[in-house]
């Protein structure tokens, strides 16, 4: 085949329309138009206005999983902080309920303190403020400790009262602390003197009615003693002043029987609930000392001392 007969054209496949710069600037020209046309004309605003209502209720129900997710978190988020609102309100209620007990008892003990410096105010001899530590080991003794001591110059045998009686005696003297026995227990014995009577006896610790009680021991059956009758110290074993509230009768057994009769009391002091008292100095630190016998003097045929 001669070669000046083949055709020189692409065929259709490979055939090109406009080019791609014609194209680019047909729809530059196009949208530049549109753009004027709309902006000048508001020929647009009619197709805009179908396609927005026609795609509304697409957007609603792509918009709803994030409208959930919202919710959900908004209402943990509410219910998170209604609980931190609780417990503080709570936290809160607790705290006012604390603060409300402690004055409470703040006010028992100031009404104690007051009466506590009115009995110094009254009592002559020195008086040295203390506050109940802690009861002591031994369960079967009634004995407290005191946060007075050597250092505070307590001595041995003080009364210890609080603002309505006689709460104890000092039996044990540490440097920075003191042991005092209470009335109640078994082995304490009191001086006491009967205000309505003035007949004198002795009070020891009793635990067979009941804790906190008394007995008054060794008195005559026929004795003159009454429920309510009110006993004080007697002063006559130069460690107790006289005058101090001591306990009340409560109750008084007479058999015929018996030469004594069965007198329980109860300390008029609180033996069990204090915690303020007064430490008094012993009577003995008043008394003038015992006279010294002359050993000089020797007795006679007689027993005279001449």
């Amino acid at each position: 085949m001669p070669l000046g007969s083949l055709d020189r054209h692409p065929p259709p496949f490979f055939r090109q329309g406009p080019s791609a710069l014609s194209k680019l600037l047909v729809c530059s020209a196009l949208a530049f138009f549109l753009m004027v046309a709309d902006a000048r004309f508001k020929l647009m605003q009619p197709v805009r206005t179908v396609i927005a209502t026609a795609l509304y209720p697409l957007q609603w129900l792509a918009m709803r999983p994030i409208a959930a997710v919202q919710s959900a978190s908004a209402y943990f988020a509410a219910q998170g902080a209604a609980q931190d609102a609780r417990d503080q309100a709570q936290s809160l209620q607790i705290s006012q309920s604390q603060r409300a007990n402690q004055v409470d008892q703040l006010i028992l003990e100031n009404e104690r303190l007051r009466k506590l410096m009115e009995l110094r105010d009254r009592v002559k001899f020195n008086a040295t403020a203390a506050q109940v530590i802690y009861d002591a080991a031994d369960p079967y003794t009634r004995k407290v400790v005191i946060d007075k001591g050597m250092v505070q110059h307590i001595a041995m045998g003080s009364p210890v009262v609080d603002e309505l009686g006689v709460v104890g005696q000092v039996t044990r003297v540490y440097p920075l602390v003191s042991e005092v026995t209470l009335l109640t227990d078994r082995d304490h014995a009191i001086p006491v003197l009967n205000t309505r009577t003035g007949a004198r006896g002795v009070a020891f610790g009793d635990v067979t009615t009941h804790v906190d009680a008394m007995e008054l021991r060794y008195m005559a059956a026929n004795a003159d003693v009454m429920e309510g009758d009110l006993l004080t110290t007697s002063g006559v074993d130069g460690v107790y002043p006289p005058g101090l509230r001591v306990a009340r009768v409560e109750k008084v057994e007479r058999r015929v029987d018996a030469v004594f009769a069965r007198i329980y009391c109860v300390p008029t002091a609180m033996v069990s609930g204090t915690r303020h008292v007064m430490v008094l100095e012993p009577l003995t630190v008043e008394l003038p000392a015992r006279p010294v016998p002359d050993s000089r003097a020797t007795p006679g045929r007689n027993g005279v001392v001449k």
